[in-house]
Order: C-alpha cells, then sequence, then structure tokens
C-alpha cells in the first residue's frame, strides 16, 4: 500500500515537471517572439518546401516576403489561403514571395499537399513547420499568424502584435502593397 502510494507520489511530481518544462519551453517562445522589433532585421527564417526545396529568407534579399503560419485544421488559415494566394499571384512580378509554413505533423504531408496544391503553384511555396526553420520567432502558438520583411531584410509586421491577424484585402493593401511600390 506505502509503495502504491509513493509511486503515485512519483509519477505525479514528475507529471508536474514535465508540465513545468513544457510552461518554461512556453515563456521562452514567448519571450523570443516578444524580442522581435519592427524596423530591425528580421531573423532568419528557412523553408523546406513540400517538394523538398530548401528556402532562406536570407537568400530572398531584395524580395518582399510574408512568412505565413498555417494548418489544414485551422479553418481561419484556409479562409485566407485563397486572399493570399490571388495577392501573391497579381504582386510576384513586382517582387512578392510567400513562404508558407505548415503546422501539420509530417504524417499528414500528404494531406498537406492536397490544400496547399490547390492555393500555392506558383503563387507561393508551402512547407512543413516541423522541416523548417524559424527560430527567431518564438513558439508558433496561435494561427494563424504573418510576419512581413521588407527588401533590406527589416521586419515591418509582426504577427505577434497584430490584433487580428488574418489576412485581409485592407491589410495587405496597407501593410504589403507599400512595400512592393518602394523601389530595391
Amino acid at each position: 500500500m506505502a509503495r502504491a502510494s509513493a509511486d503515485r507520489a512519483l509519477m505525479r511530481r514528475r507529471r508536474l515537471g514535465v508540465l513545468g518544462l513544457l510552461g518554461g519551453l512556453f515563456v521562452a517562445g514567448l519571450a523570443a517572439a516578444n524580442d522581435l522589433h519592427l524596423g530591425a532585421a528580421a531573423p532568419p527564417a528557412t523553408l523546406m518546401s513540400l517538394d523538398g526545396r530548401r528556402i532562406s529568407t536570407d537568400d530572398l534579399r531584395g524580395q518582399v516576403i510574408i512568412l505565413t503560419f498555417w494548418a489544414t485544421w485551422c479553418v481561419p488559415c484556409r479562409d485566407e489561403l485563397p486572399l493570399l494566394s490571388a495577392y501573391a499571384r497579381a504582386h510576384a512580378a513586382d517582387g512578392l514571395t510567400v513562404l508558407a509554413f505548415s503546422l501539420d505533423d509530417p504524417e499528414e504531408a500528404d494531406r498537406v499537399r492536397v490544400v496547399a496544391r490547390a492555393f500555392d503553384g506558383a503563387n507561393f511555396t508551402s512547407g512543413l513547420l516541423a522541416r523548417s526553420s524559424v527560430p527567431g520567432y518564438g513558439r508558433i502558438w496561435h494561427i494563424p499568424v504573418s510576419f512581413t520583411i521588407d527588401r533590406q531584410g527589416r521586419l515591418v509586421d509582426d504577427g505577434w502584435k497584430d490584433k487580428r491577424p488574418v489576412w485581409t484585402r485592407e491589410r495587405l493593401e496597407a501593410i504589403v502593397t507599400p512595400l512592393l511600390a518602394a523601389t530595391r
């Protein structure tokens, strides 16, 4: 009886320890996200696309870049993808690049391909966050969330601070269109 009670107490302490660790990682992720500064150099990000290409924001200097985070199970994300795709298509010649990071599990890659195929093609590139690298943006804990980088590599829109993070036509026109009009 005493042994069973001791085992339960040990398991409870282990669970609390794991929860504490996860909580610490969550806070650390928020702290990293809060370290983003508008007008400062954007943290580097690398997308491993669904077709195996490695695309780094460092290699895209001179482009306006939207990093967007989504998932197949996120209804607001799926609602914004057609708008973002149409905007990306309309402004590709103006120097716009959209990198779309899916939070779906790697085992769901086929499902992500099906959804992404409907929206990306030549318009923007999708990949799995789990296979990509975005360390300076904090833990992606709510979606959709996006970040915009200007042609000089500076962060101009911090999705963590957006009260309404879903892209709308008006928001794209207010944030991204002026950046595209700016010369290199």
